[in-house]
Formats: structure tokens, C-alpha cells, sequence
């Protein structure tokens, strides 16, 4: 018996280590459940990102990002302040006539307005609604770096050319008395749907503006008795509900899940 010479012994340890390597990847565990990231409860963002049947809309940076993996007829993305621009080069090449963009304030106000700003000049049909939710949500809350306003985005927005501008709000009353520049049209959420229908037959870039403020936002201001407690709270009644389960794809909101009762789910 002789000793095997070192460059063969050396090979053969190689290739037991990468057999031994792929044994042990075959003994992890592999994923069956998978749980995504989405909306907080309350995030003015199930509302907000939604699209008129017929529609598109393209994501950006941001926690609204999260509708590509939803239910919102949302897909791409792109870097800050790209948000939209990909459809000033693919609109000469469809039939597609008109596309929604989703833009936070705080992407916004770090270089979302140049986004805007080459739409104009392109002359796209295209709606940037900007999400005005008074946090940078997505890395933990903070407030926007500088002075940033629904009314200061208004005289912007317009200063940049856009075709039409609209408010909308779950709070429109607040607005009652405020100078907002060109006097734009202030609509209650209930009435995203119908303004969305009118804003894609505009020609050119519109703007709208939703303002809600941020549900973890509000939930930290409770706490430090900076904002107001809900006036009205929201129900379901476990002896009447069926479980058909239209209040969660309505409401696109985690803390609606299923309830055991004697009478069933």
C-alpha cells in the first residue's frame, strides 16, 4: 500500500467538502408559509393606492412600495425621483393612453418634484398622486427635512406647468378657510374613484394630492396627547357576520382576521 501522492489527497478533501456542503443544505428547512410585508392597520395607503378598473400604477420608493405584491394593478418601481419617468419612453409605443404614479411627500421633497418636472416637459398623460401622509413612514416616522405643506406642494406643482391639480382627504373641513394656490378642488376620499376617472382623460400631467396622516404616526401622538382620538370606531359584530370576507379585501387591513365562535368562523 502506498500513500497517495498530496496533489490527489488534496482533490479528493475538495470534493468531500463540497458533498458535505450540499448535504447540509439539504437539511435546512424550506419555507412553506410565507409572510410578506404589508400596510399597517389604518395605513391611509389602502386607500390611497388605489386604481380606477381600467388602470395602472407604477410604484417608487416608499411604504406604498408594498402594492406590487397587492391587489392594486401596481408593478415597477424606480430609483428617487424616477418615479414614473420610464413611461415618458414607453407611451409613444402603446395604446395605453394614461397611467397613475405613486410618489410619498418625502420622496417628494427629496427629488420626486424632478419626476414631475420631466413629465411636464415630455408632455405625459400621466397622474402622480402624491401621498401626503406628514412622515417618512418607511424608516421609522421622521418628519420631512424642511418646510413641506399641502399648500406649499399646490403652488409647486403649479409652478412646474401641471394640467389640473386635486385634493383629497378623509378630513376635507380642515381646508375650509385655507389659501390654496389656483384654488384647486378639495374631495373627500369617499370620492377617489370618480376623481381618478376624470383625471385620466386630462391631457398632460395632473396632480393629486392625499392627504392623510400616517396610522402609526397617529397611534404615537395619542400616546403623547398630540392628536385626537377617533370619534368613531368600526365594529364587526361576531353574531351577524357570515365570514364572506369582503370587510378585508375592502378595508386591505391586517387586524381584520377571522374569529372562532360557537357558531362558526
Amino acid at each position: 500500500k502506498h500513500p497517495l501522492p498530496e496533489d490527489v489527497h488534496a482533490r479528493i478533501k475538495a470534493r468531500i467538502a463540497v458533498i458535505e456542503a450540499k448535504e447540509k443544505e439539504n437539511q435546512r428547512l424550506s419555507v412553506v408559509v410565507e409572510r410578506k410585508p404589508w400596510f399597517c392597520s389604518g395605513c391611509p395607503h389602502n386607500t390611497s393606492t388605489r386604481v380606477p378598473e381600467g388602470s395602472r400604477a407604477v410604484a417608487g420608493i416608499g411604504c406604498h412600495y408594498m402594492t406590487i405584491w397587492m391587489d392594486r394593478r401596481t408593478e415597477t418601481f424606480s430609483h428617487m425621483g424616477g418615479e414614473g419617468a420610464a413611461w415618458i419612453g414607453q407611451q409613444h409605443f402603446t395604446k395605453e393612453k394614461h397611467v397613475f404614479v405613486n410618489l410619498g411627500d418625502g420622496t417628494y421633497f427629496h427629488s420626486g418634484i424632478l419626476a414631475i418636472r420631466a413629465a411636464v416637459a415630455a408632455g405625459a398623460n400621466i397622474t402622480y398622486k402624491i401621498l401626503f401622509n406628514d412622515a417618512v413612514a418607511m424608516t421609522g416616522g421622521q418628519p420631512v427635512d424642511g418646510s413641506l405643506s399641502v399648500p406649499n406642494i399646490i403652488a409647486q406643482v403649479a409652478a412646474e406647468g401641471v394640467s389640473r391639480i386635486v385634493v383629497v382627504t378623509d378630513e376635507p373641513e380642515k381646508y375650509k378657510g385655507v389659501s390654496l394656490h389656483g384654488s384647486p378642488p378639495v374631495y373627500h376620499r369617499d370620492e377617489l374613484d370618480r376623481i381618478q376617472r376624470e383625471l385620466r382623460e386630462v391631457e398632460g400631467t395632473t396632480v393629486l394630492l392625499y392627504d392623510q396622516t400616517c396610522a402609526t404616526e397617529k397611534r404615537r401622538r395619542r400616546k403623547r396627547g398630540a392628536y385626537p382620538d377617533p370619534a368613531v370606531r368600526a365594529y364587526i359584530n361576531t353574531d351577524v357576520c357570515e365570514g364572506c370576507g369582503d370587510c378585508s379585501t375592502a378595508s386591505n387591513c391586517l387586524s381584520v382576521a377571522p374569529v372562532e365562535t360557537p357558531r362558526g368562523t
